[in-house]
């Protein structure tokens, strides 16, 4: 029989971890964290970590893993948590997947072929230090010289997975894009309900507004400098947002002020971009978060109820 998965998706800032957690406490459920940034350990203000108050003494998975200078990519987070999801079940608990990271969220829900290629860091280092010195744009041009076809594959800001893509193209002498060509074959081996939280695009704005001002009046500044300080800043934490924006900061080359507004920009940014890849998956039922929450959480336990139940829950 098929296990059964729950998700619950949408950008940051929309109240994931409060509908998660609260529904949680009502389905004897444990949560698996589906954000790449939580893995970290010490990278807690920045990347909104949720609080051990906000826990509800559920128990939460894959959350501080890892140091930040330690290799982790999504094979790895693959194997993690179908690892979690066979503890889960052996306890006779339902896993809840909670995050806004779209390929984690997919590396479950489809039957993912990982490219065959060996890590290097050597190589990545050599890729890495050619974007430094000549950007993204250049890094970019690369990339569609070795495979054209990433082209409508990867984004040339996602310079995390450009380099990568090079990295695989280098290594396998295969194209990194027809490595993929089965990514969206379903994964047989569970049966998965997937909630998508949405609300109006300025009032989620507004949030996030909101939430980075909260995360400067809790202390970041102070957890970016200390982490800067012990950490090289091309380890792969400082390339999140939320991070990143202290590096020019730290180099004197922007104020505080602009450091912040290109904080609130770059979520702002990130959300529309969560919510765009979350939009292709026609199997998400979405959830309107800008109705009473109350109401919410009923509605959302009632589709819980039958999907694990086996009913139709349209």
């Amino acid at each position: 029989m098929k296990k059964k998965l729950i998700f619950i998706v949408g950008p940051t800032g929309v109240g994931k971890t409060k509908l998660s957690t609260d529904i949680a406490t009502y389905i004897n459920a444990q949560i698996i964290s589906c954000d790449s940034m939580q893995i970290y350990k010490e990278f807690d203000i920045g990347t909104a970590k949720v609080k051990k108050s906000e826990m509800k003494n559920i128990k939460h998975h894959l959350i501080d893993i890892i140091c930040a200078d330690e290799n982790f990519n999504v094979n790895k987070y693959k194997t993690l948590a179908e690892k979690e999801i066979e503890n889960i079940y052996s306890k006779n608990n339902i896993p809840i997947f909670v995050g806004g990271t779209g390929l984690y969220v997919d590396s479950i829900i489809y039957d993912l072929k990982f490219t065959k290629s060996i890590e290097s860091d050597e190589l990545r280092k050599k890729i890495t230090d050619f974007y430094n010195k000549f950007g993204k744009e250049v890094l970019y041009d690369l990339l569609l010289y070795l495979d054209y076809e990433c082209k409508n594959k990867i984004h040339i800001n996602n310079v995390k997975r450009v380099i990568r893509a090079i990295e695989v193209c280098i290594n396998t002498k295969m194209k990194f894009s027809k490595q993929l060509s089965d990514y969206k074959k379903i994964n047989e081996k569970y049966n998965v309900l997937i909630l998508g939280l949405y609300m109006d695009r300025k009032i989620l704005y507004s949030n996030i507004d909101k939430r980075v001002d909260n995360m400067i009046k809790n202390g970041l500044l102070d957890e970016v400098l200390y982490l800067y300080n012990k950490y090289s800043k091309d380890c792969q934490p400082f390339t999140a947002i939320g991070y990143k924006e202290f590096i020019p900061y730290f180099n004197k080359e922007i104020t505080f002020e602009k450091c912040i507004e290109n904080i609130k920009q770059n979520s702002r940014n990130y959300a529309k971009r969560q919510f765009t890849w979350f939009r292709k998956n026609k199997d998400i039922k979405w959830i309107d978060m800008n109705t009473d929450y109350d109401k919410i959480l009923k509605y959302s336990l009632m589709v819980i109820d039958k999907f694990l139940k086996g009913d139709n829950y349209e």
